[in-house]
Parts: C-alpha cells; sequence; structure tokens
C-alpha cells in the first residue's frame, strides 16, 4: 500500500512538474499580441502600448509583444473577438473600455460576450470620469446645462462618451446632444479644437495624459466627474452621485459609473487553461509594480493604481449581478428598457 501510495504522489509531482515546465516554455520565440479596442492615440492605446514594452521580461521565453488596435462599434467589436474569436491559448491579450460589463447588463446592443466568463489579468486604474464643457459655450454647472444644449462627441454606444451624457440627460435632466461614430476619443479632441463638438464625457487621465493644460488653464470647463470619491485634481468639482434627488436615483448612477474602479482594465479569453492564466496574471500584476513599467507610464503622464486579476474580476462579478430593479431602472434612464 505504501509502495502505490509514493507511486501515485510521485506520478502527481511529475505530471504537475511537466504542465509548469509546459507553461514556462509556452511563449519561447512566440508573438503575443495586445488587442487595444482604442484606435492610435489616447490613454487605452498608450497604455497597451507602455505595457507591452515591459511585459515581456516577467514572461518565461519573452515572446516579442506587438500591440493591434481594433476600434469599433463603441468596444464590441474587439469585446466579442476577444470572447469568440481569439485563440484561447494566451497568445491574445487585450485591454478593453471598463463600461464593456456595464454595458452588457445595462444595453446589450451589439454584446456577443458575458464579462464575468472572461479571464481578468488586472486593471491599471485610471482617475475619475468626467463630463466637461469646451470654454466657449459659457455653461459653469449642470444646473445651466439643463436649460442650454451642448453637443457632445463620442464613438459608439458600449463608450463611456455616450454612456455618461445619456444617464446625464435621463437623471439629471441636462441637456446634451451626443454625435457618436468618432473612431477614438482623439478624434473626439480634434473635433473640440474645430468647434465640430463643444463638450466630452472621458476620463480625467486622458487629459492629464494628453491636454494637461486643458485643465489648469480651464481650456475644458467640468461639470461633473463620476467615480466613488472626488479626484484631486478637481476637487471642486462635484461627483454625480453628489447631484441625485433620490436614493434610487443614487443607486442607478452608481451602477453605471461602477465600471469606473476597474479603469483601463486586461483579459484574455474565456476557456483557457489555469495555468495559463495564472502565469499572464502573474506577469501583468509584476509589469504593474515594475519600477521600469512605472517610470515608462509616468513618462507617458498614466496613472497607475493596479489591481489584481482577482481583484477585477469580483468587480465584474458585482456588476453582473446588480439588482433587478436597479438594473431595470438604469436600462430605461440608458434609453435600453421596455
Amino acid at each position: 500500500m505504501r509502495y502505490t501510495l509514493t507511486a501515485t504522489a510521485a506520478l502527481c509531482l511529475a505530471v504537475s512538474a511537466t504542465t509548469a515546465a509546459s507553461a514556462q516554455e509556452f511563449y519561447a520565440g512566440k508573438n503575443l499580441t495586445i488587442v487595444t479596442s482604442t484606435g492610435e492615440g489616447g490613454t487605452y492605446d498608450f497604455s497597451a502600448r507602455t505595457m507591452a514594452r515591459h511585459l515581456a521580461k516577467h514572461l518565461p521565453g519573452k515572446p516579442n509583444i506587438i500591440v493591434q488596435n481594433m476600434p469599433g462599434g463603441g468596444h464590441m467589436l474587439a469585446s466579442n473577438y476577444m470572447y469568440n474569436t481569439a485563440p484561447k491559448d494566451g497568445t491574445v491579450i487585450a485591454t478593453v473600455n471598463q463600461s464593456v460589463p456595464t454595458h452588457q447588463v445595462l444595453d446589450g446592443r451589439g454584446v456577443r460576450y458575458d464579462a464575468a466568463k472572461f479571464n481578468w489579468l488586472g486593471a491599471l486604474v485610471d482617475r475619475n470620469q468626467t463630463f466637461a464643457v469646451w470654454h466657449t459655450t459659457g455653461v459653469k454647472s449642470i444646473e445651466e446645462l439643463k436649460t442650454k444644449e451642448v453637443i457632445a462627441g463620442a464613438t459608439g454606444e458600449g463608450s463611456s462618451g455616450f454612456r455618461y451624457p445619456t444617464a446625464l440627460n435621463n437623471v439629471l435632466g441636462t441637456k446634451i446632444k451626443i454625435i457618436k461614430g468618432y473612431k477614438s476619443t482623439d478624434e473626439v479632441r480634434v473635433a473640440l479644437q474645430r468647434g465640430e463638438v463643444n463638450a466630452q464625457a472621458t476620463s480625467l487621465g486622458s487629459y492629464v495624459t494628453e491636454n494637461p493644460e486643458w485643465i489648469t488653464d480651464k481650456t475644458m470647463v467640468f461639470m461633473v466627474q463620476i467615480g466613488s470619491k472626488r479626484d484631486p485634481l478637481i476637487p471642486d468639482v462635484p461627483l454625480w452621485t453628489e447631484l441625485a434627488k433620490t436614493d434610487e436615483d443614487r443607486a442607478v448612477l452608481g451602477l453605471i459609473g461602477g465600471a469606473i474602479n476597474i479603469g483601463r482594465p486586461f483579459l484574455a479569453p474565456p476557456d483557457m487553461a489555469p495555468e495559463r492564466v495564472a502565469l499572464l496574471r502573474k506577469a501583468f500584476d509584476e509589469t504593474a509594480h515594475d519600477p521600469g513599467f512605472l517610470a515608462d507610464a509616468e513618462k507617458q503622464r498614466l496613472t497607475v493604481i493596479p489591481l489584481t486579476g482577482d481583484e477585477v474580476a469580483q468587480i465584474v462579478k458585482e456588476t453582473v449581478n446588480a439588482s433587478p430593479s436597479v438594473i431595470e431602472r438604469a436600462k430605461k434612464v440608458m434609453g435600453s428598457g421596455e
């Protein structure tokens, strides 16, 4: 009997060692692609490219890492690709907009994925989302937006640029006209300068990265911020939950804006081998704390407050399992309910 137990234990150890060795050797001589759901330029693109410069040294075999831009459908094109088409062997990962889980719950248009089944690798987290108007509008507060129309540029219906103005209109009573179809937040920024639009919902971090002077010289006038607490860069700008008139409105805005807590998330396709997922999560976490990566991110003016894959997965799970009554009201707010 003792011989049988010892042999069994030895076999298990051998299998475990073989599996570990296989995972360690897998990336040698291979390419690893990081898909980003945005066009070139912008915070997500910069995050993907910065990650690409440092991730390989934390993966055994040190694969060659390339970035593939896949904009379209308000982040749905890349999200659906990762869920349905991308290889499930760890050679393709992605960074998608943080609103992807919320869009699944509240809208569903274009969704061919289940956010809870993605293998979430972690998140770099960003500053709060904001809604701001171009300085020439003369608008100074949300109250003024209830009587004066502004025109906001957005990519698609799954994007923050579309979702947050829609919620502001339907919960707080603002008059924001949304023009969608831009390929990236960078294109919206150009449209602002050309006068095609005069407002935008996007991350405060994107202004820090690309146009910090728009904050300091008040080129953009911030109406509201979306997050769990006020960002210290704009401490006098209210959270949208602070402007809600009822507890129900506050809960609805909390659900719609809850994805802020997983800013700039990275994921792998579903149904991957657990040991490959563990390897990628470990590499992501090590990279997110790597002094070289952090110094590079600082040069790009990227805020990095990392979350682990488990932490992101838990937030996603809470989002997709929100209270049915809050989801129903939020769907109506977003124009996707009955």
